[in-house]
């Protein structure tokens, strides 16, 4: 005799969907903040990284300023600082050892003068990179590379015989008989007036005296977005190698911000 096989009831099946649903409920409460945590914690970690990169870049482009170069400028919703690059430098010949030396004569309009030491590779001179020989910037009125009295083109030359353009006699002679090759303006710049708040990095523009480009002309490399606060903060020293750099940069996404504050010494000896 053959017995019927007999499956769920309804009511059955109601029933285990019911405890399914009530243990699931009971386990999600459990391991619903050890995962929020986790996202979280993921969140913190990738907004960390974006910002110490930027701030890492902009520490590595500040130890290449020029000496008296850096600038900042702000508004309520922007804030920007401005240096000029060195790529290079070295010493000039500036009294004659033998006849024939070829020194820098600041009484004239001198296209040519003799490096002393290694020789130096310059950048390649393309619309973004144009070498600019600087010497003693004081970041004066009479001493200020972004005014242009005391920087001359690089016009090439046979090692050790760097040749310029000459313009103008270069205003003062560096008491260390030094000089700085000057690679491009570079300029970071906060926008809090976005959508997205955004940090950018500017160079290969033209150098301009004033006003302070904001933004420069050229496009720019975007370092950062979601930035809720950002600040720069210069501190030029009471002695010449004193001269500081600080940024403050927050970065805020979904609730979770993250601040990095770093400071950047300067060397302002010409």
């Amino acid at each position: 005799m053959k017995r019927r096989q007999r499956g769920f009831t309804l009511v059955e099946a109601v029933v285990v969907i019911a405890i399914t649903g009530i243990i699931a409920s009971v386990v999600a409460v459990f391991i619903r903040a050890p995962i929020e945590g986790y996202f979280d914690a993921a969140r913190r970690a990738e907004l960390t990284d974006v910002a110490d990169t930027a701030v890492r870049r902009f520490s590595r482009d500040v130890h290449l300023a020029l000496p008296n170069s850096v600038r900042i400028t702000s508004t309520p919703s922007t804030i920007a600082i401005e240096f000029l690059l060195t790529s290079a430098g070295g010493r000039y010949r500036a009294e004659p050892g033998v006849p024939g030396d070829d020194i820098l004569d600041f009484t004239q309009d001198d296209q040519s003068f003799e490096l002393l030491g290694p020789a130096i590779a310059f950048q390649a001179t393309s619309l973004d990179h144009q070498n600019q020989i600087v010497i003693y910037n004081l970041g004066i009125l009479g001493a200020d590379a972004y005014i242009g009295n005391n920087r001359r083109t690089y016009d090439g030359g046979a090692a050790p015989i760097i040749q310029i353009t000459p313009i103008n006699p270069f205003p003062f002679d560096s008491p260390s008989h030094t000089f700085q090759v000057v690679d491009t303006p570079v300029t970071y710049r906060c926008d809090l007036s976005a959508g997205v708040a955004t940090l950018t990095r500017y160079s290969g523009y033209a150098i301009v005296d004033t006003p302070q480009p904001d933004p420069p002309a050229s496009g720019g490399a975007l370092l950062a977005q979601n930035v809720s606060a950002c600040a720069f903060v210069y501190e030029p020293g009471i002695t010449e190698r004193s001269g500081l750099v600080s940024m403050r940069l927050s970065l805020t996404q979904s609730n979770e911000t993250v601040t990095l504050y770093h400071e950047a010494h300067v060397s302002n000896v010409p």
